[in-house]
């Protein structure tokens, strides 16, 4: 009766090896964390398990035609998953390809939008008339521009709040403004498809959170059932702000010629980066903001 050798079956990797095995490792834990919360989280899994316990098996077992047949319907399987991970991954790649492309004029421009807004918003709150507003800042926003009317109108409390009104043609849609201009009216956000989102929140707070999962645009959502006022940023969203609060994180944010993911990467060419400044972006932008 033979033994099963352990030792034949398994080979200790050398040094190039187990450099590989950590690379390997932290592609992993990266993709992992991409997924996290999302539709597709509990499917890579069962995937990566179903398949890595397949090939072990078969390796173990020296069932070299099935490790064969498994190792050639792995380009048919990568294929497959970009099919039915597509959400997801769009979102991943919107983060990683992340690029200042905007021209610091428009963000200086937008230091005068926080009193129009904020009479904007007052007036639909008050009203319970629902909007969504997204001012865009470093990462354009063209082609959901495009899904909607072209405007480039000048911003101001009168427009917007005629914008939203019931049964006007552009209410049921967003706002996208970049520099000092209203660039579209009636545009169609993309929707997050994080599932641990309340089920609470409707159509306009997901479109709210999606946009800002995939730019770095700031979005103020006003509940047409109860007139709430949300903001979300960078894929939070804050709910329930009052007038006095929404007033000091605009000011706040918009004052900025400069965004966090702009001075986060100037830090980075400088080799100044640390751990604090990582943590600072994923969070709904900084302390103060908030102050």
């Amino acid at each position: 009766m033979t033994t099963f050798d352990w030792k034949e079956a398994f080979e200790i990797p050398d040094t190039l090896g187990w450099i590989e095995i950590f690379i390997l490792a932290g592609m992993l834990y990266f993709v992992f964390r991409l997924f996290k919360g999302t539709r597709g989280a509990s499917i890579l899994t069962g995937l990566i398990i179903l398949f890595g316990t397949l090939l072990l098996i078969t390796n173990i077992s020296r069932l070299d035609v099935l490790n064969w047949l498994l190792s050639r319907l792995m380009l048919y399987i990568s294929l497959a998953v970009m099919v039915i991970f597509q959400p997801e991954i769009r979102r991943v790649l919107a983060q990683l390809g992340r690029q200042p492309w905007r021209n610091n004029d428009n963000l200086a421009a937008q230091k005068s939008l926080v009193d129009p807004i904020m009479q904007t918003v007052k007036t639909l709150s008050k009203r319970k008339i629902g909007a969504l507003i997204a001012i865009e800042r470093e990462i354009g926003m063209r082609t959901i521009q495009d899904s909607g009317i072209k405007l480039n109108a000048v911003v101001s409390s009168e427009l917007l709040a005629t914008i939203f009104f019931p049964h006007t043609p552009l209410h049921d849609g967003g706002v996208i403004i970049s520099g000092d201009k209203i660039r579209a009216a009636g545009c169609l956000f993309p929707l997050s498809q994080r599932e641990e989102i309340s089920k609470q929140l409707g159509t306009r707070h997901r479109a709210a959170i999606g946009i800002t999962e995939e730019t770095d645009a700031i979005v103020i959502v006003v509940s047409e059932e109860t007139g709430a006022i949300s903001v979300a940023y960078n894929g939070r969203l804050r709910r329930g702000m009052d007038e006095e609060r929404l007033h000091r994180v605009l000011s706040s944010m918009l004052r900025r010629e400069r965004t966090g993911l702009a001075r986060f990467r100037e830090k980075i060419q400088a080799g100044e980066t640390e751990a604090t400044d990582t943590i600072a972006l994923i969070g709904f932008g900084e302390e103060h903001d908030e102050e």
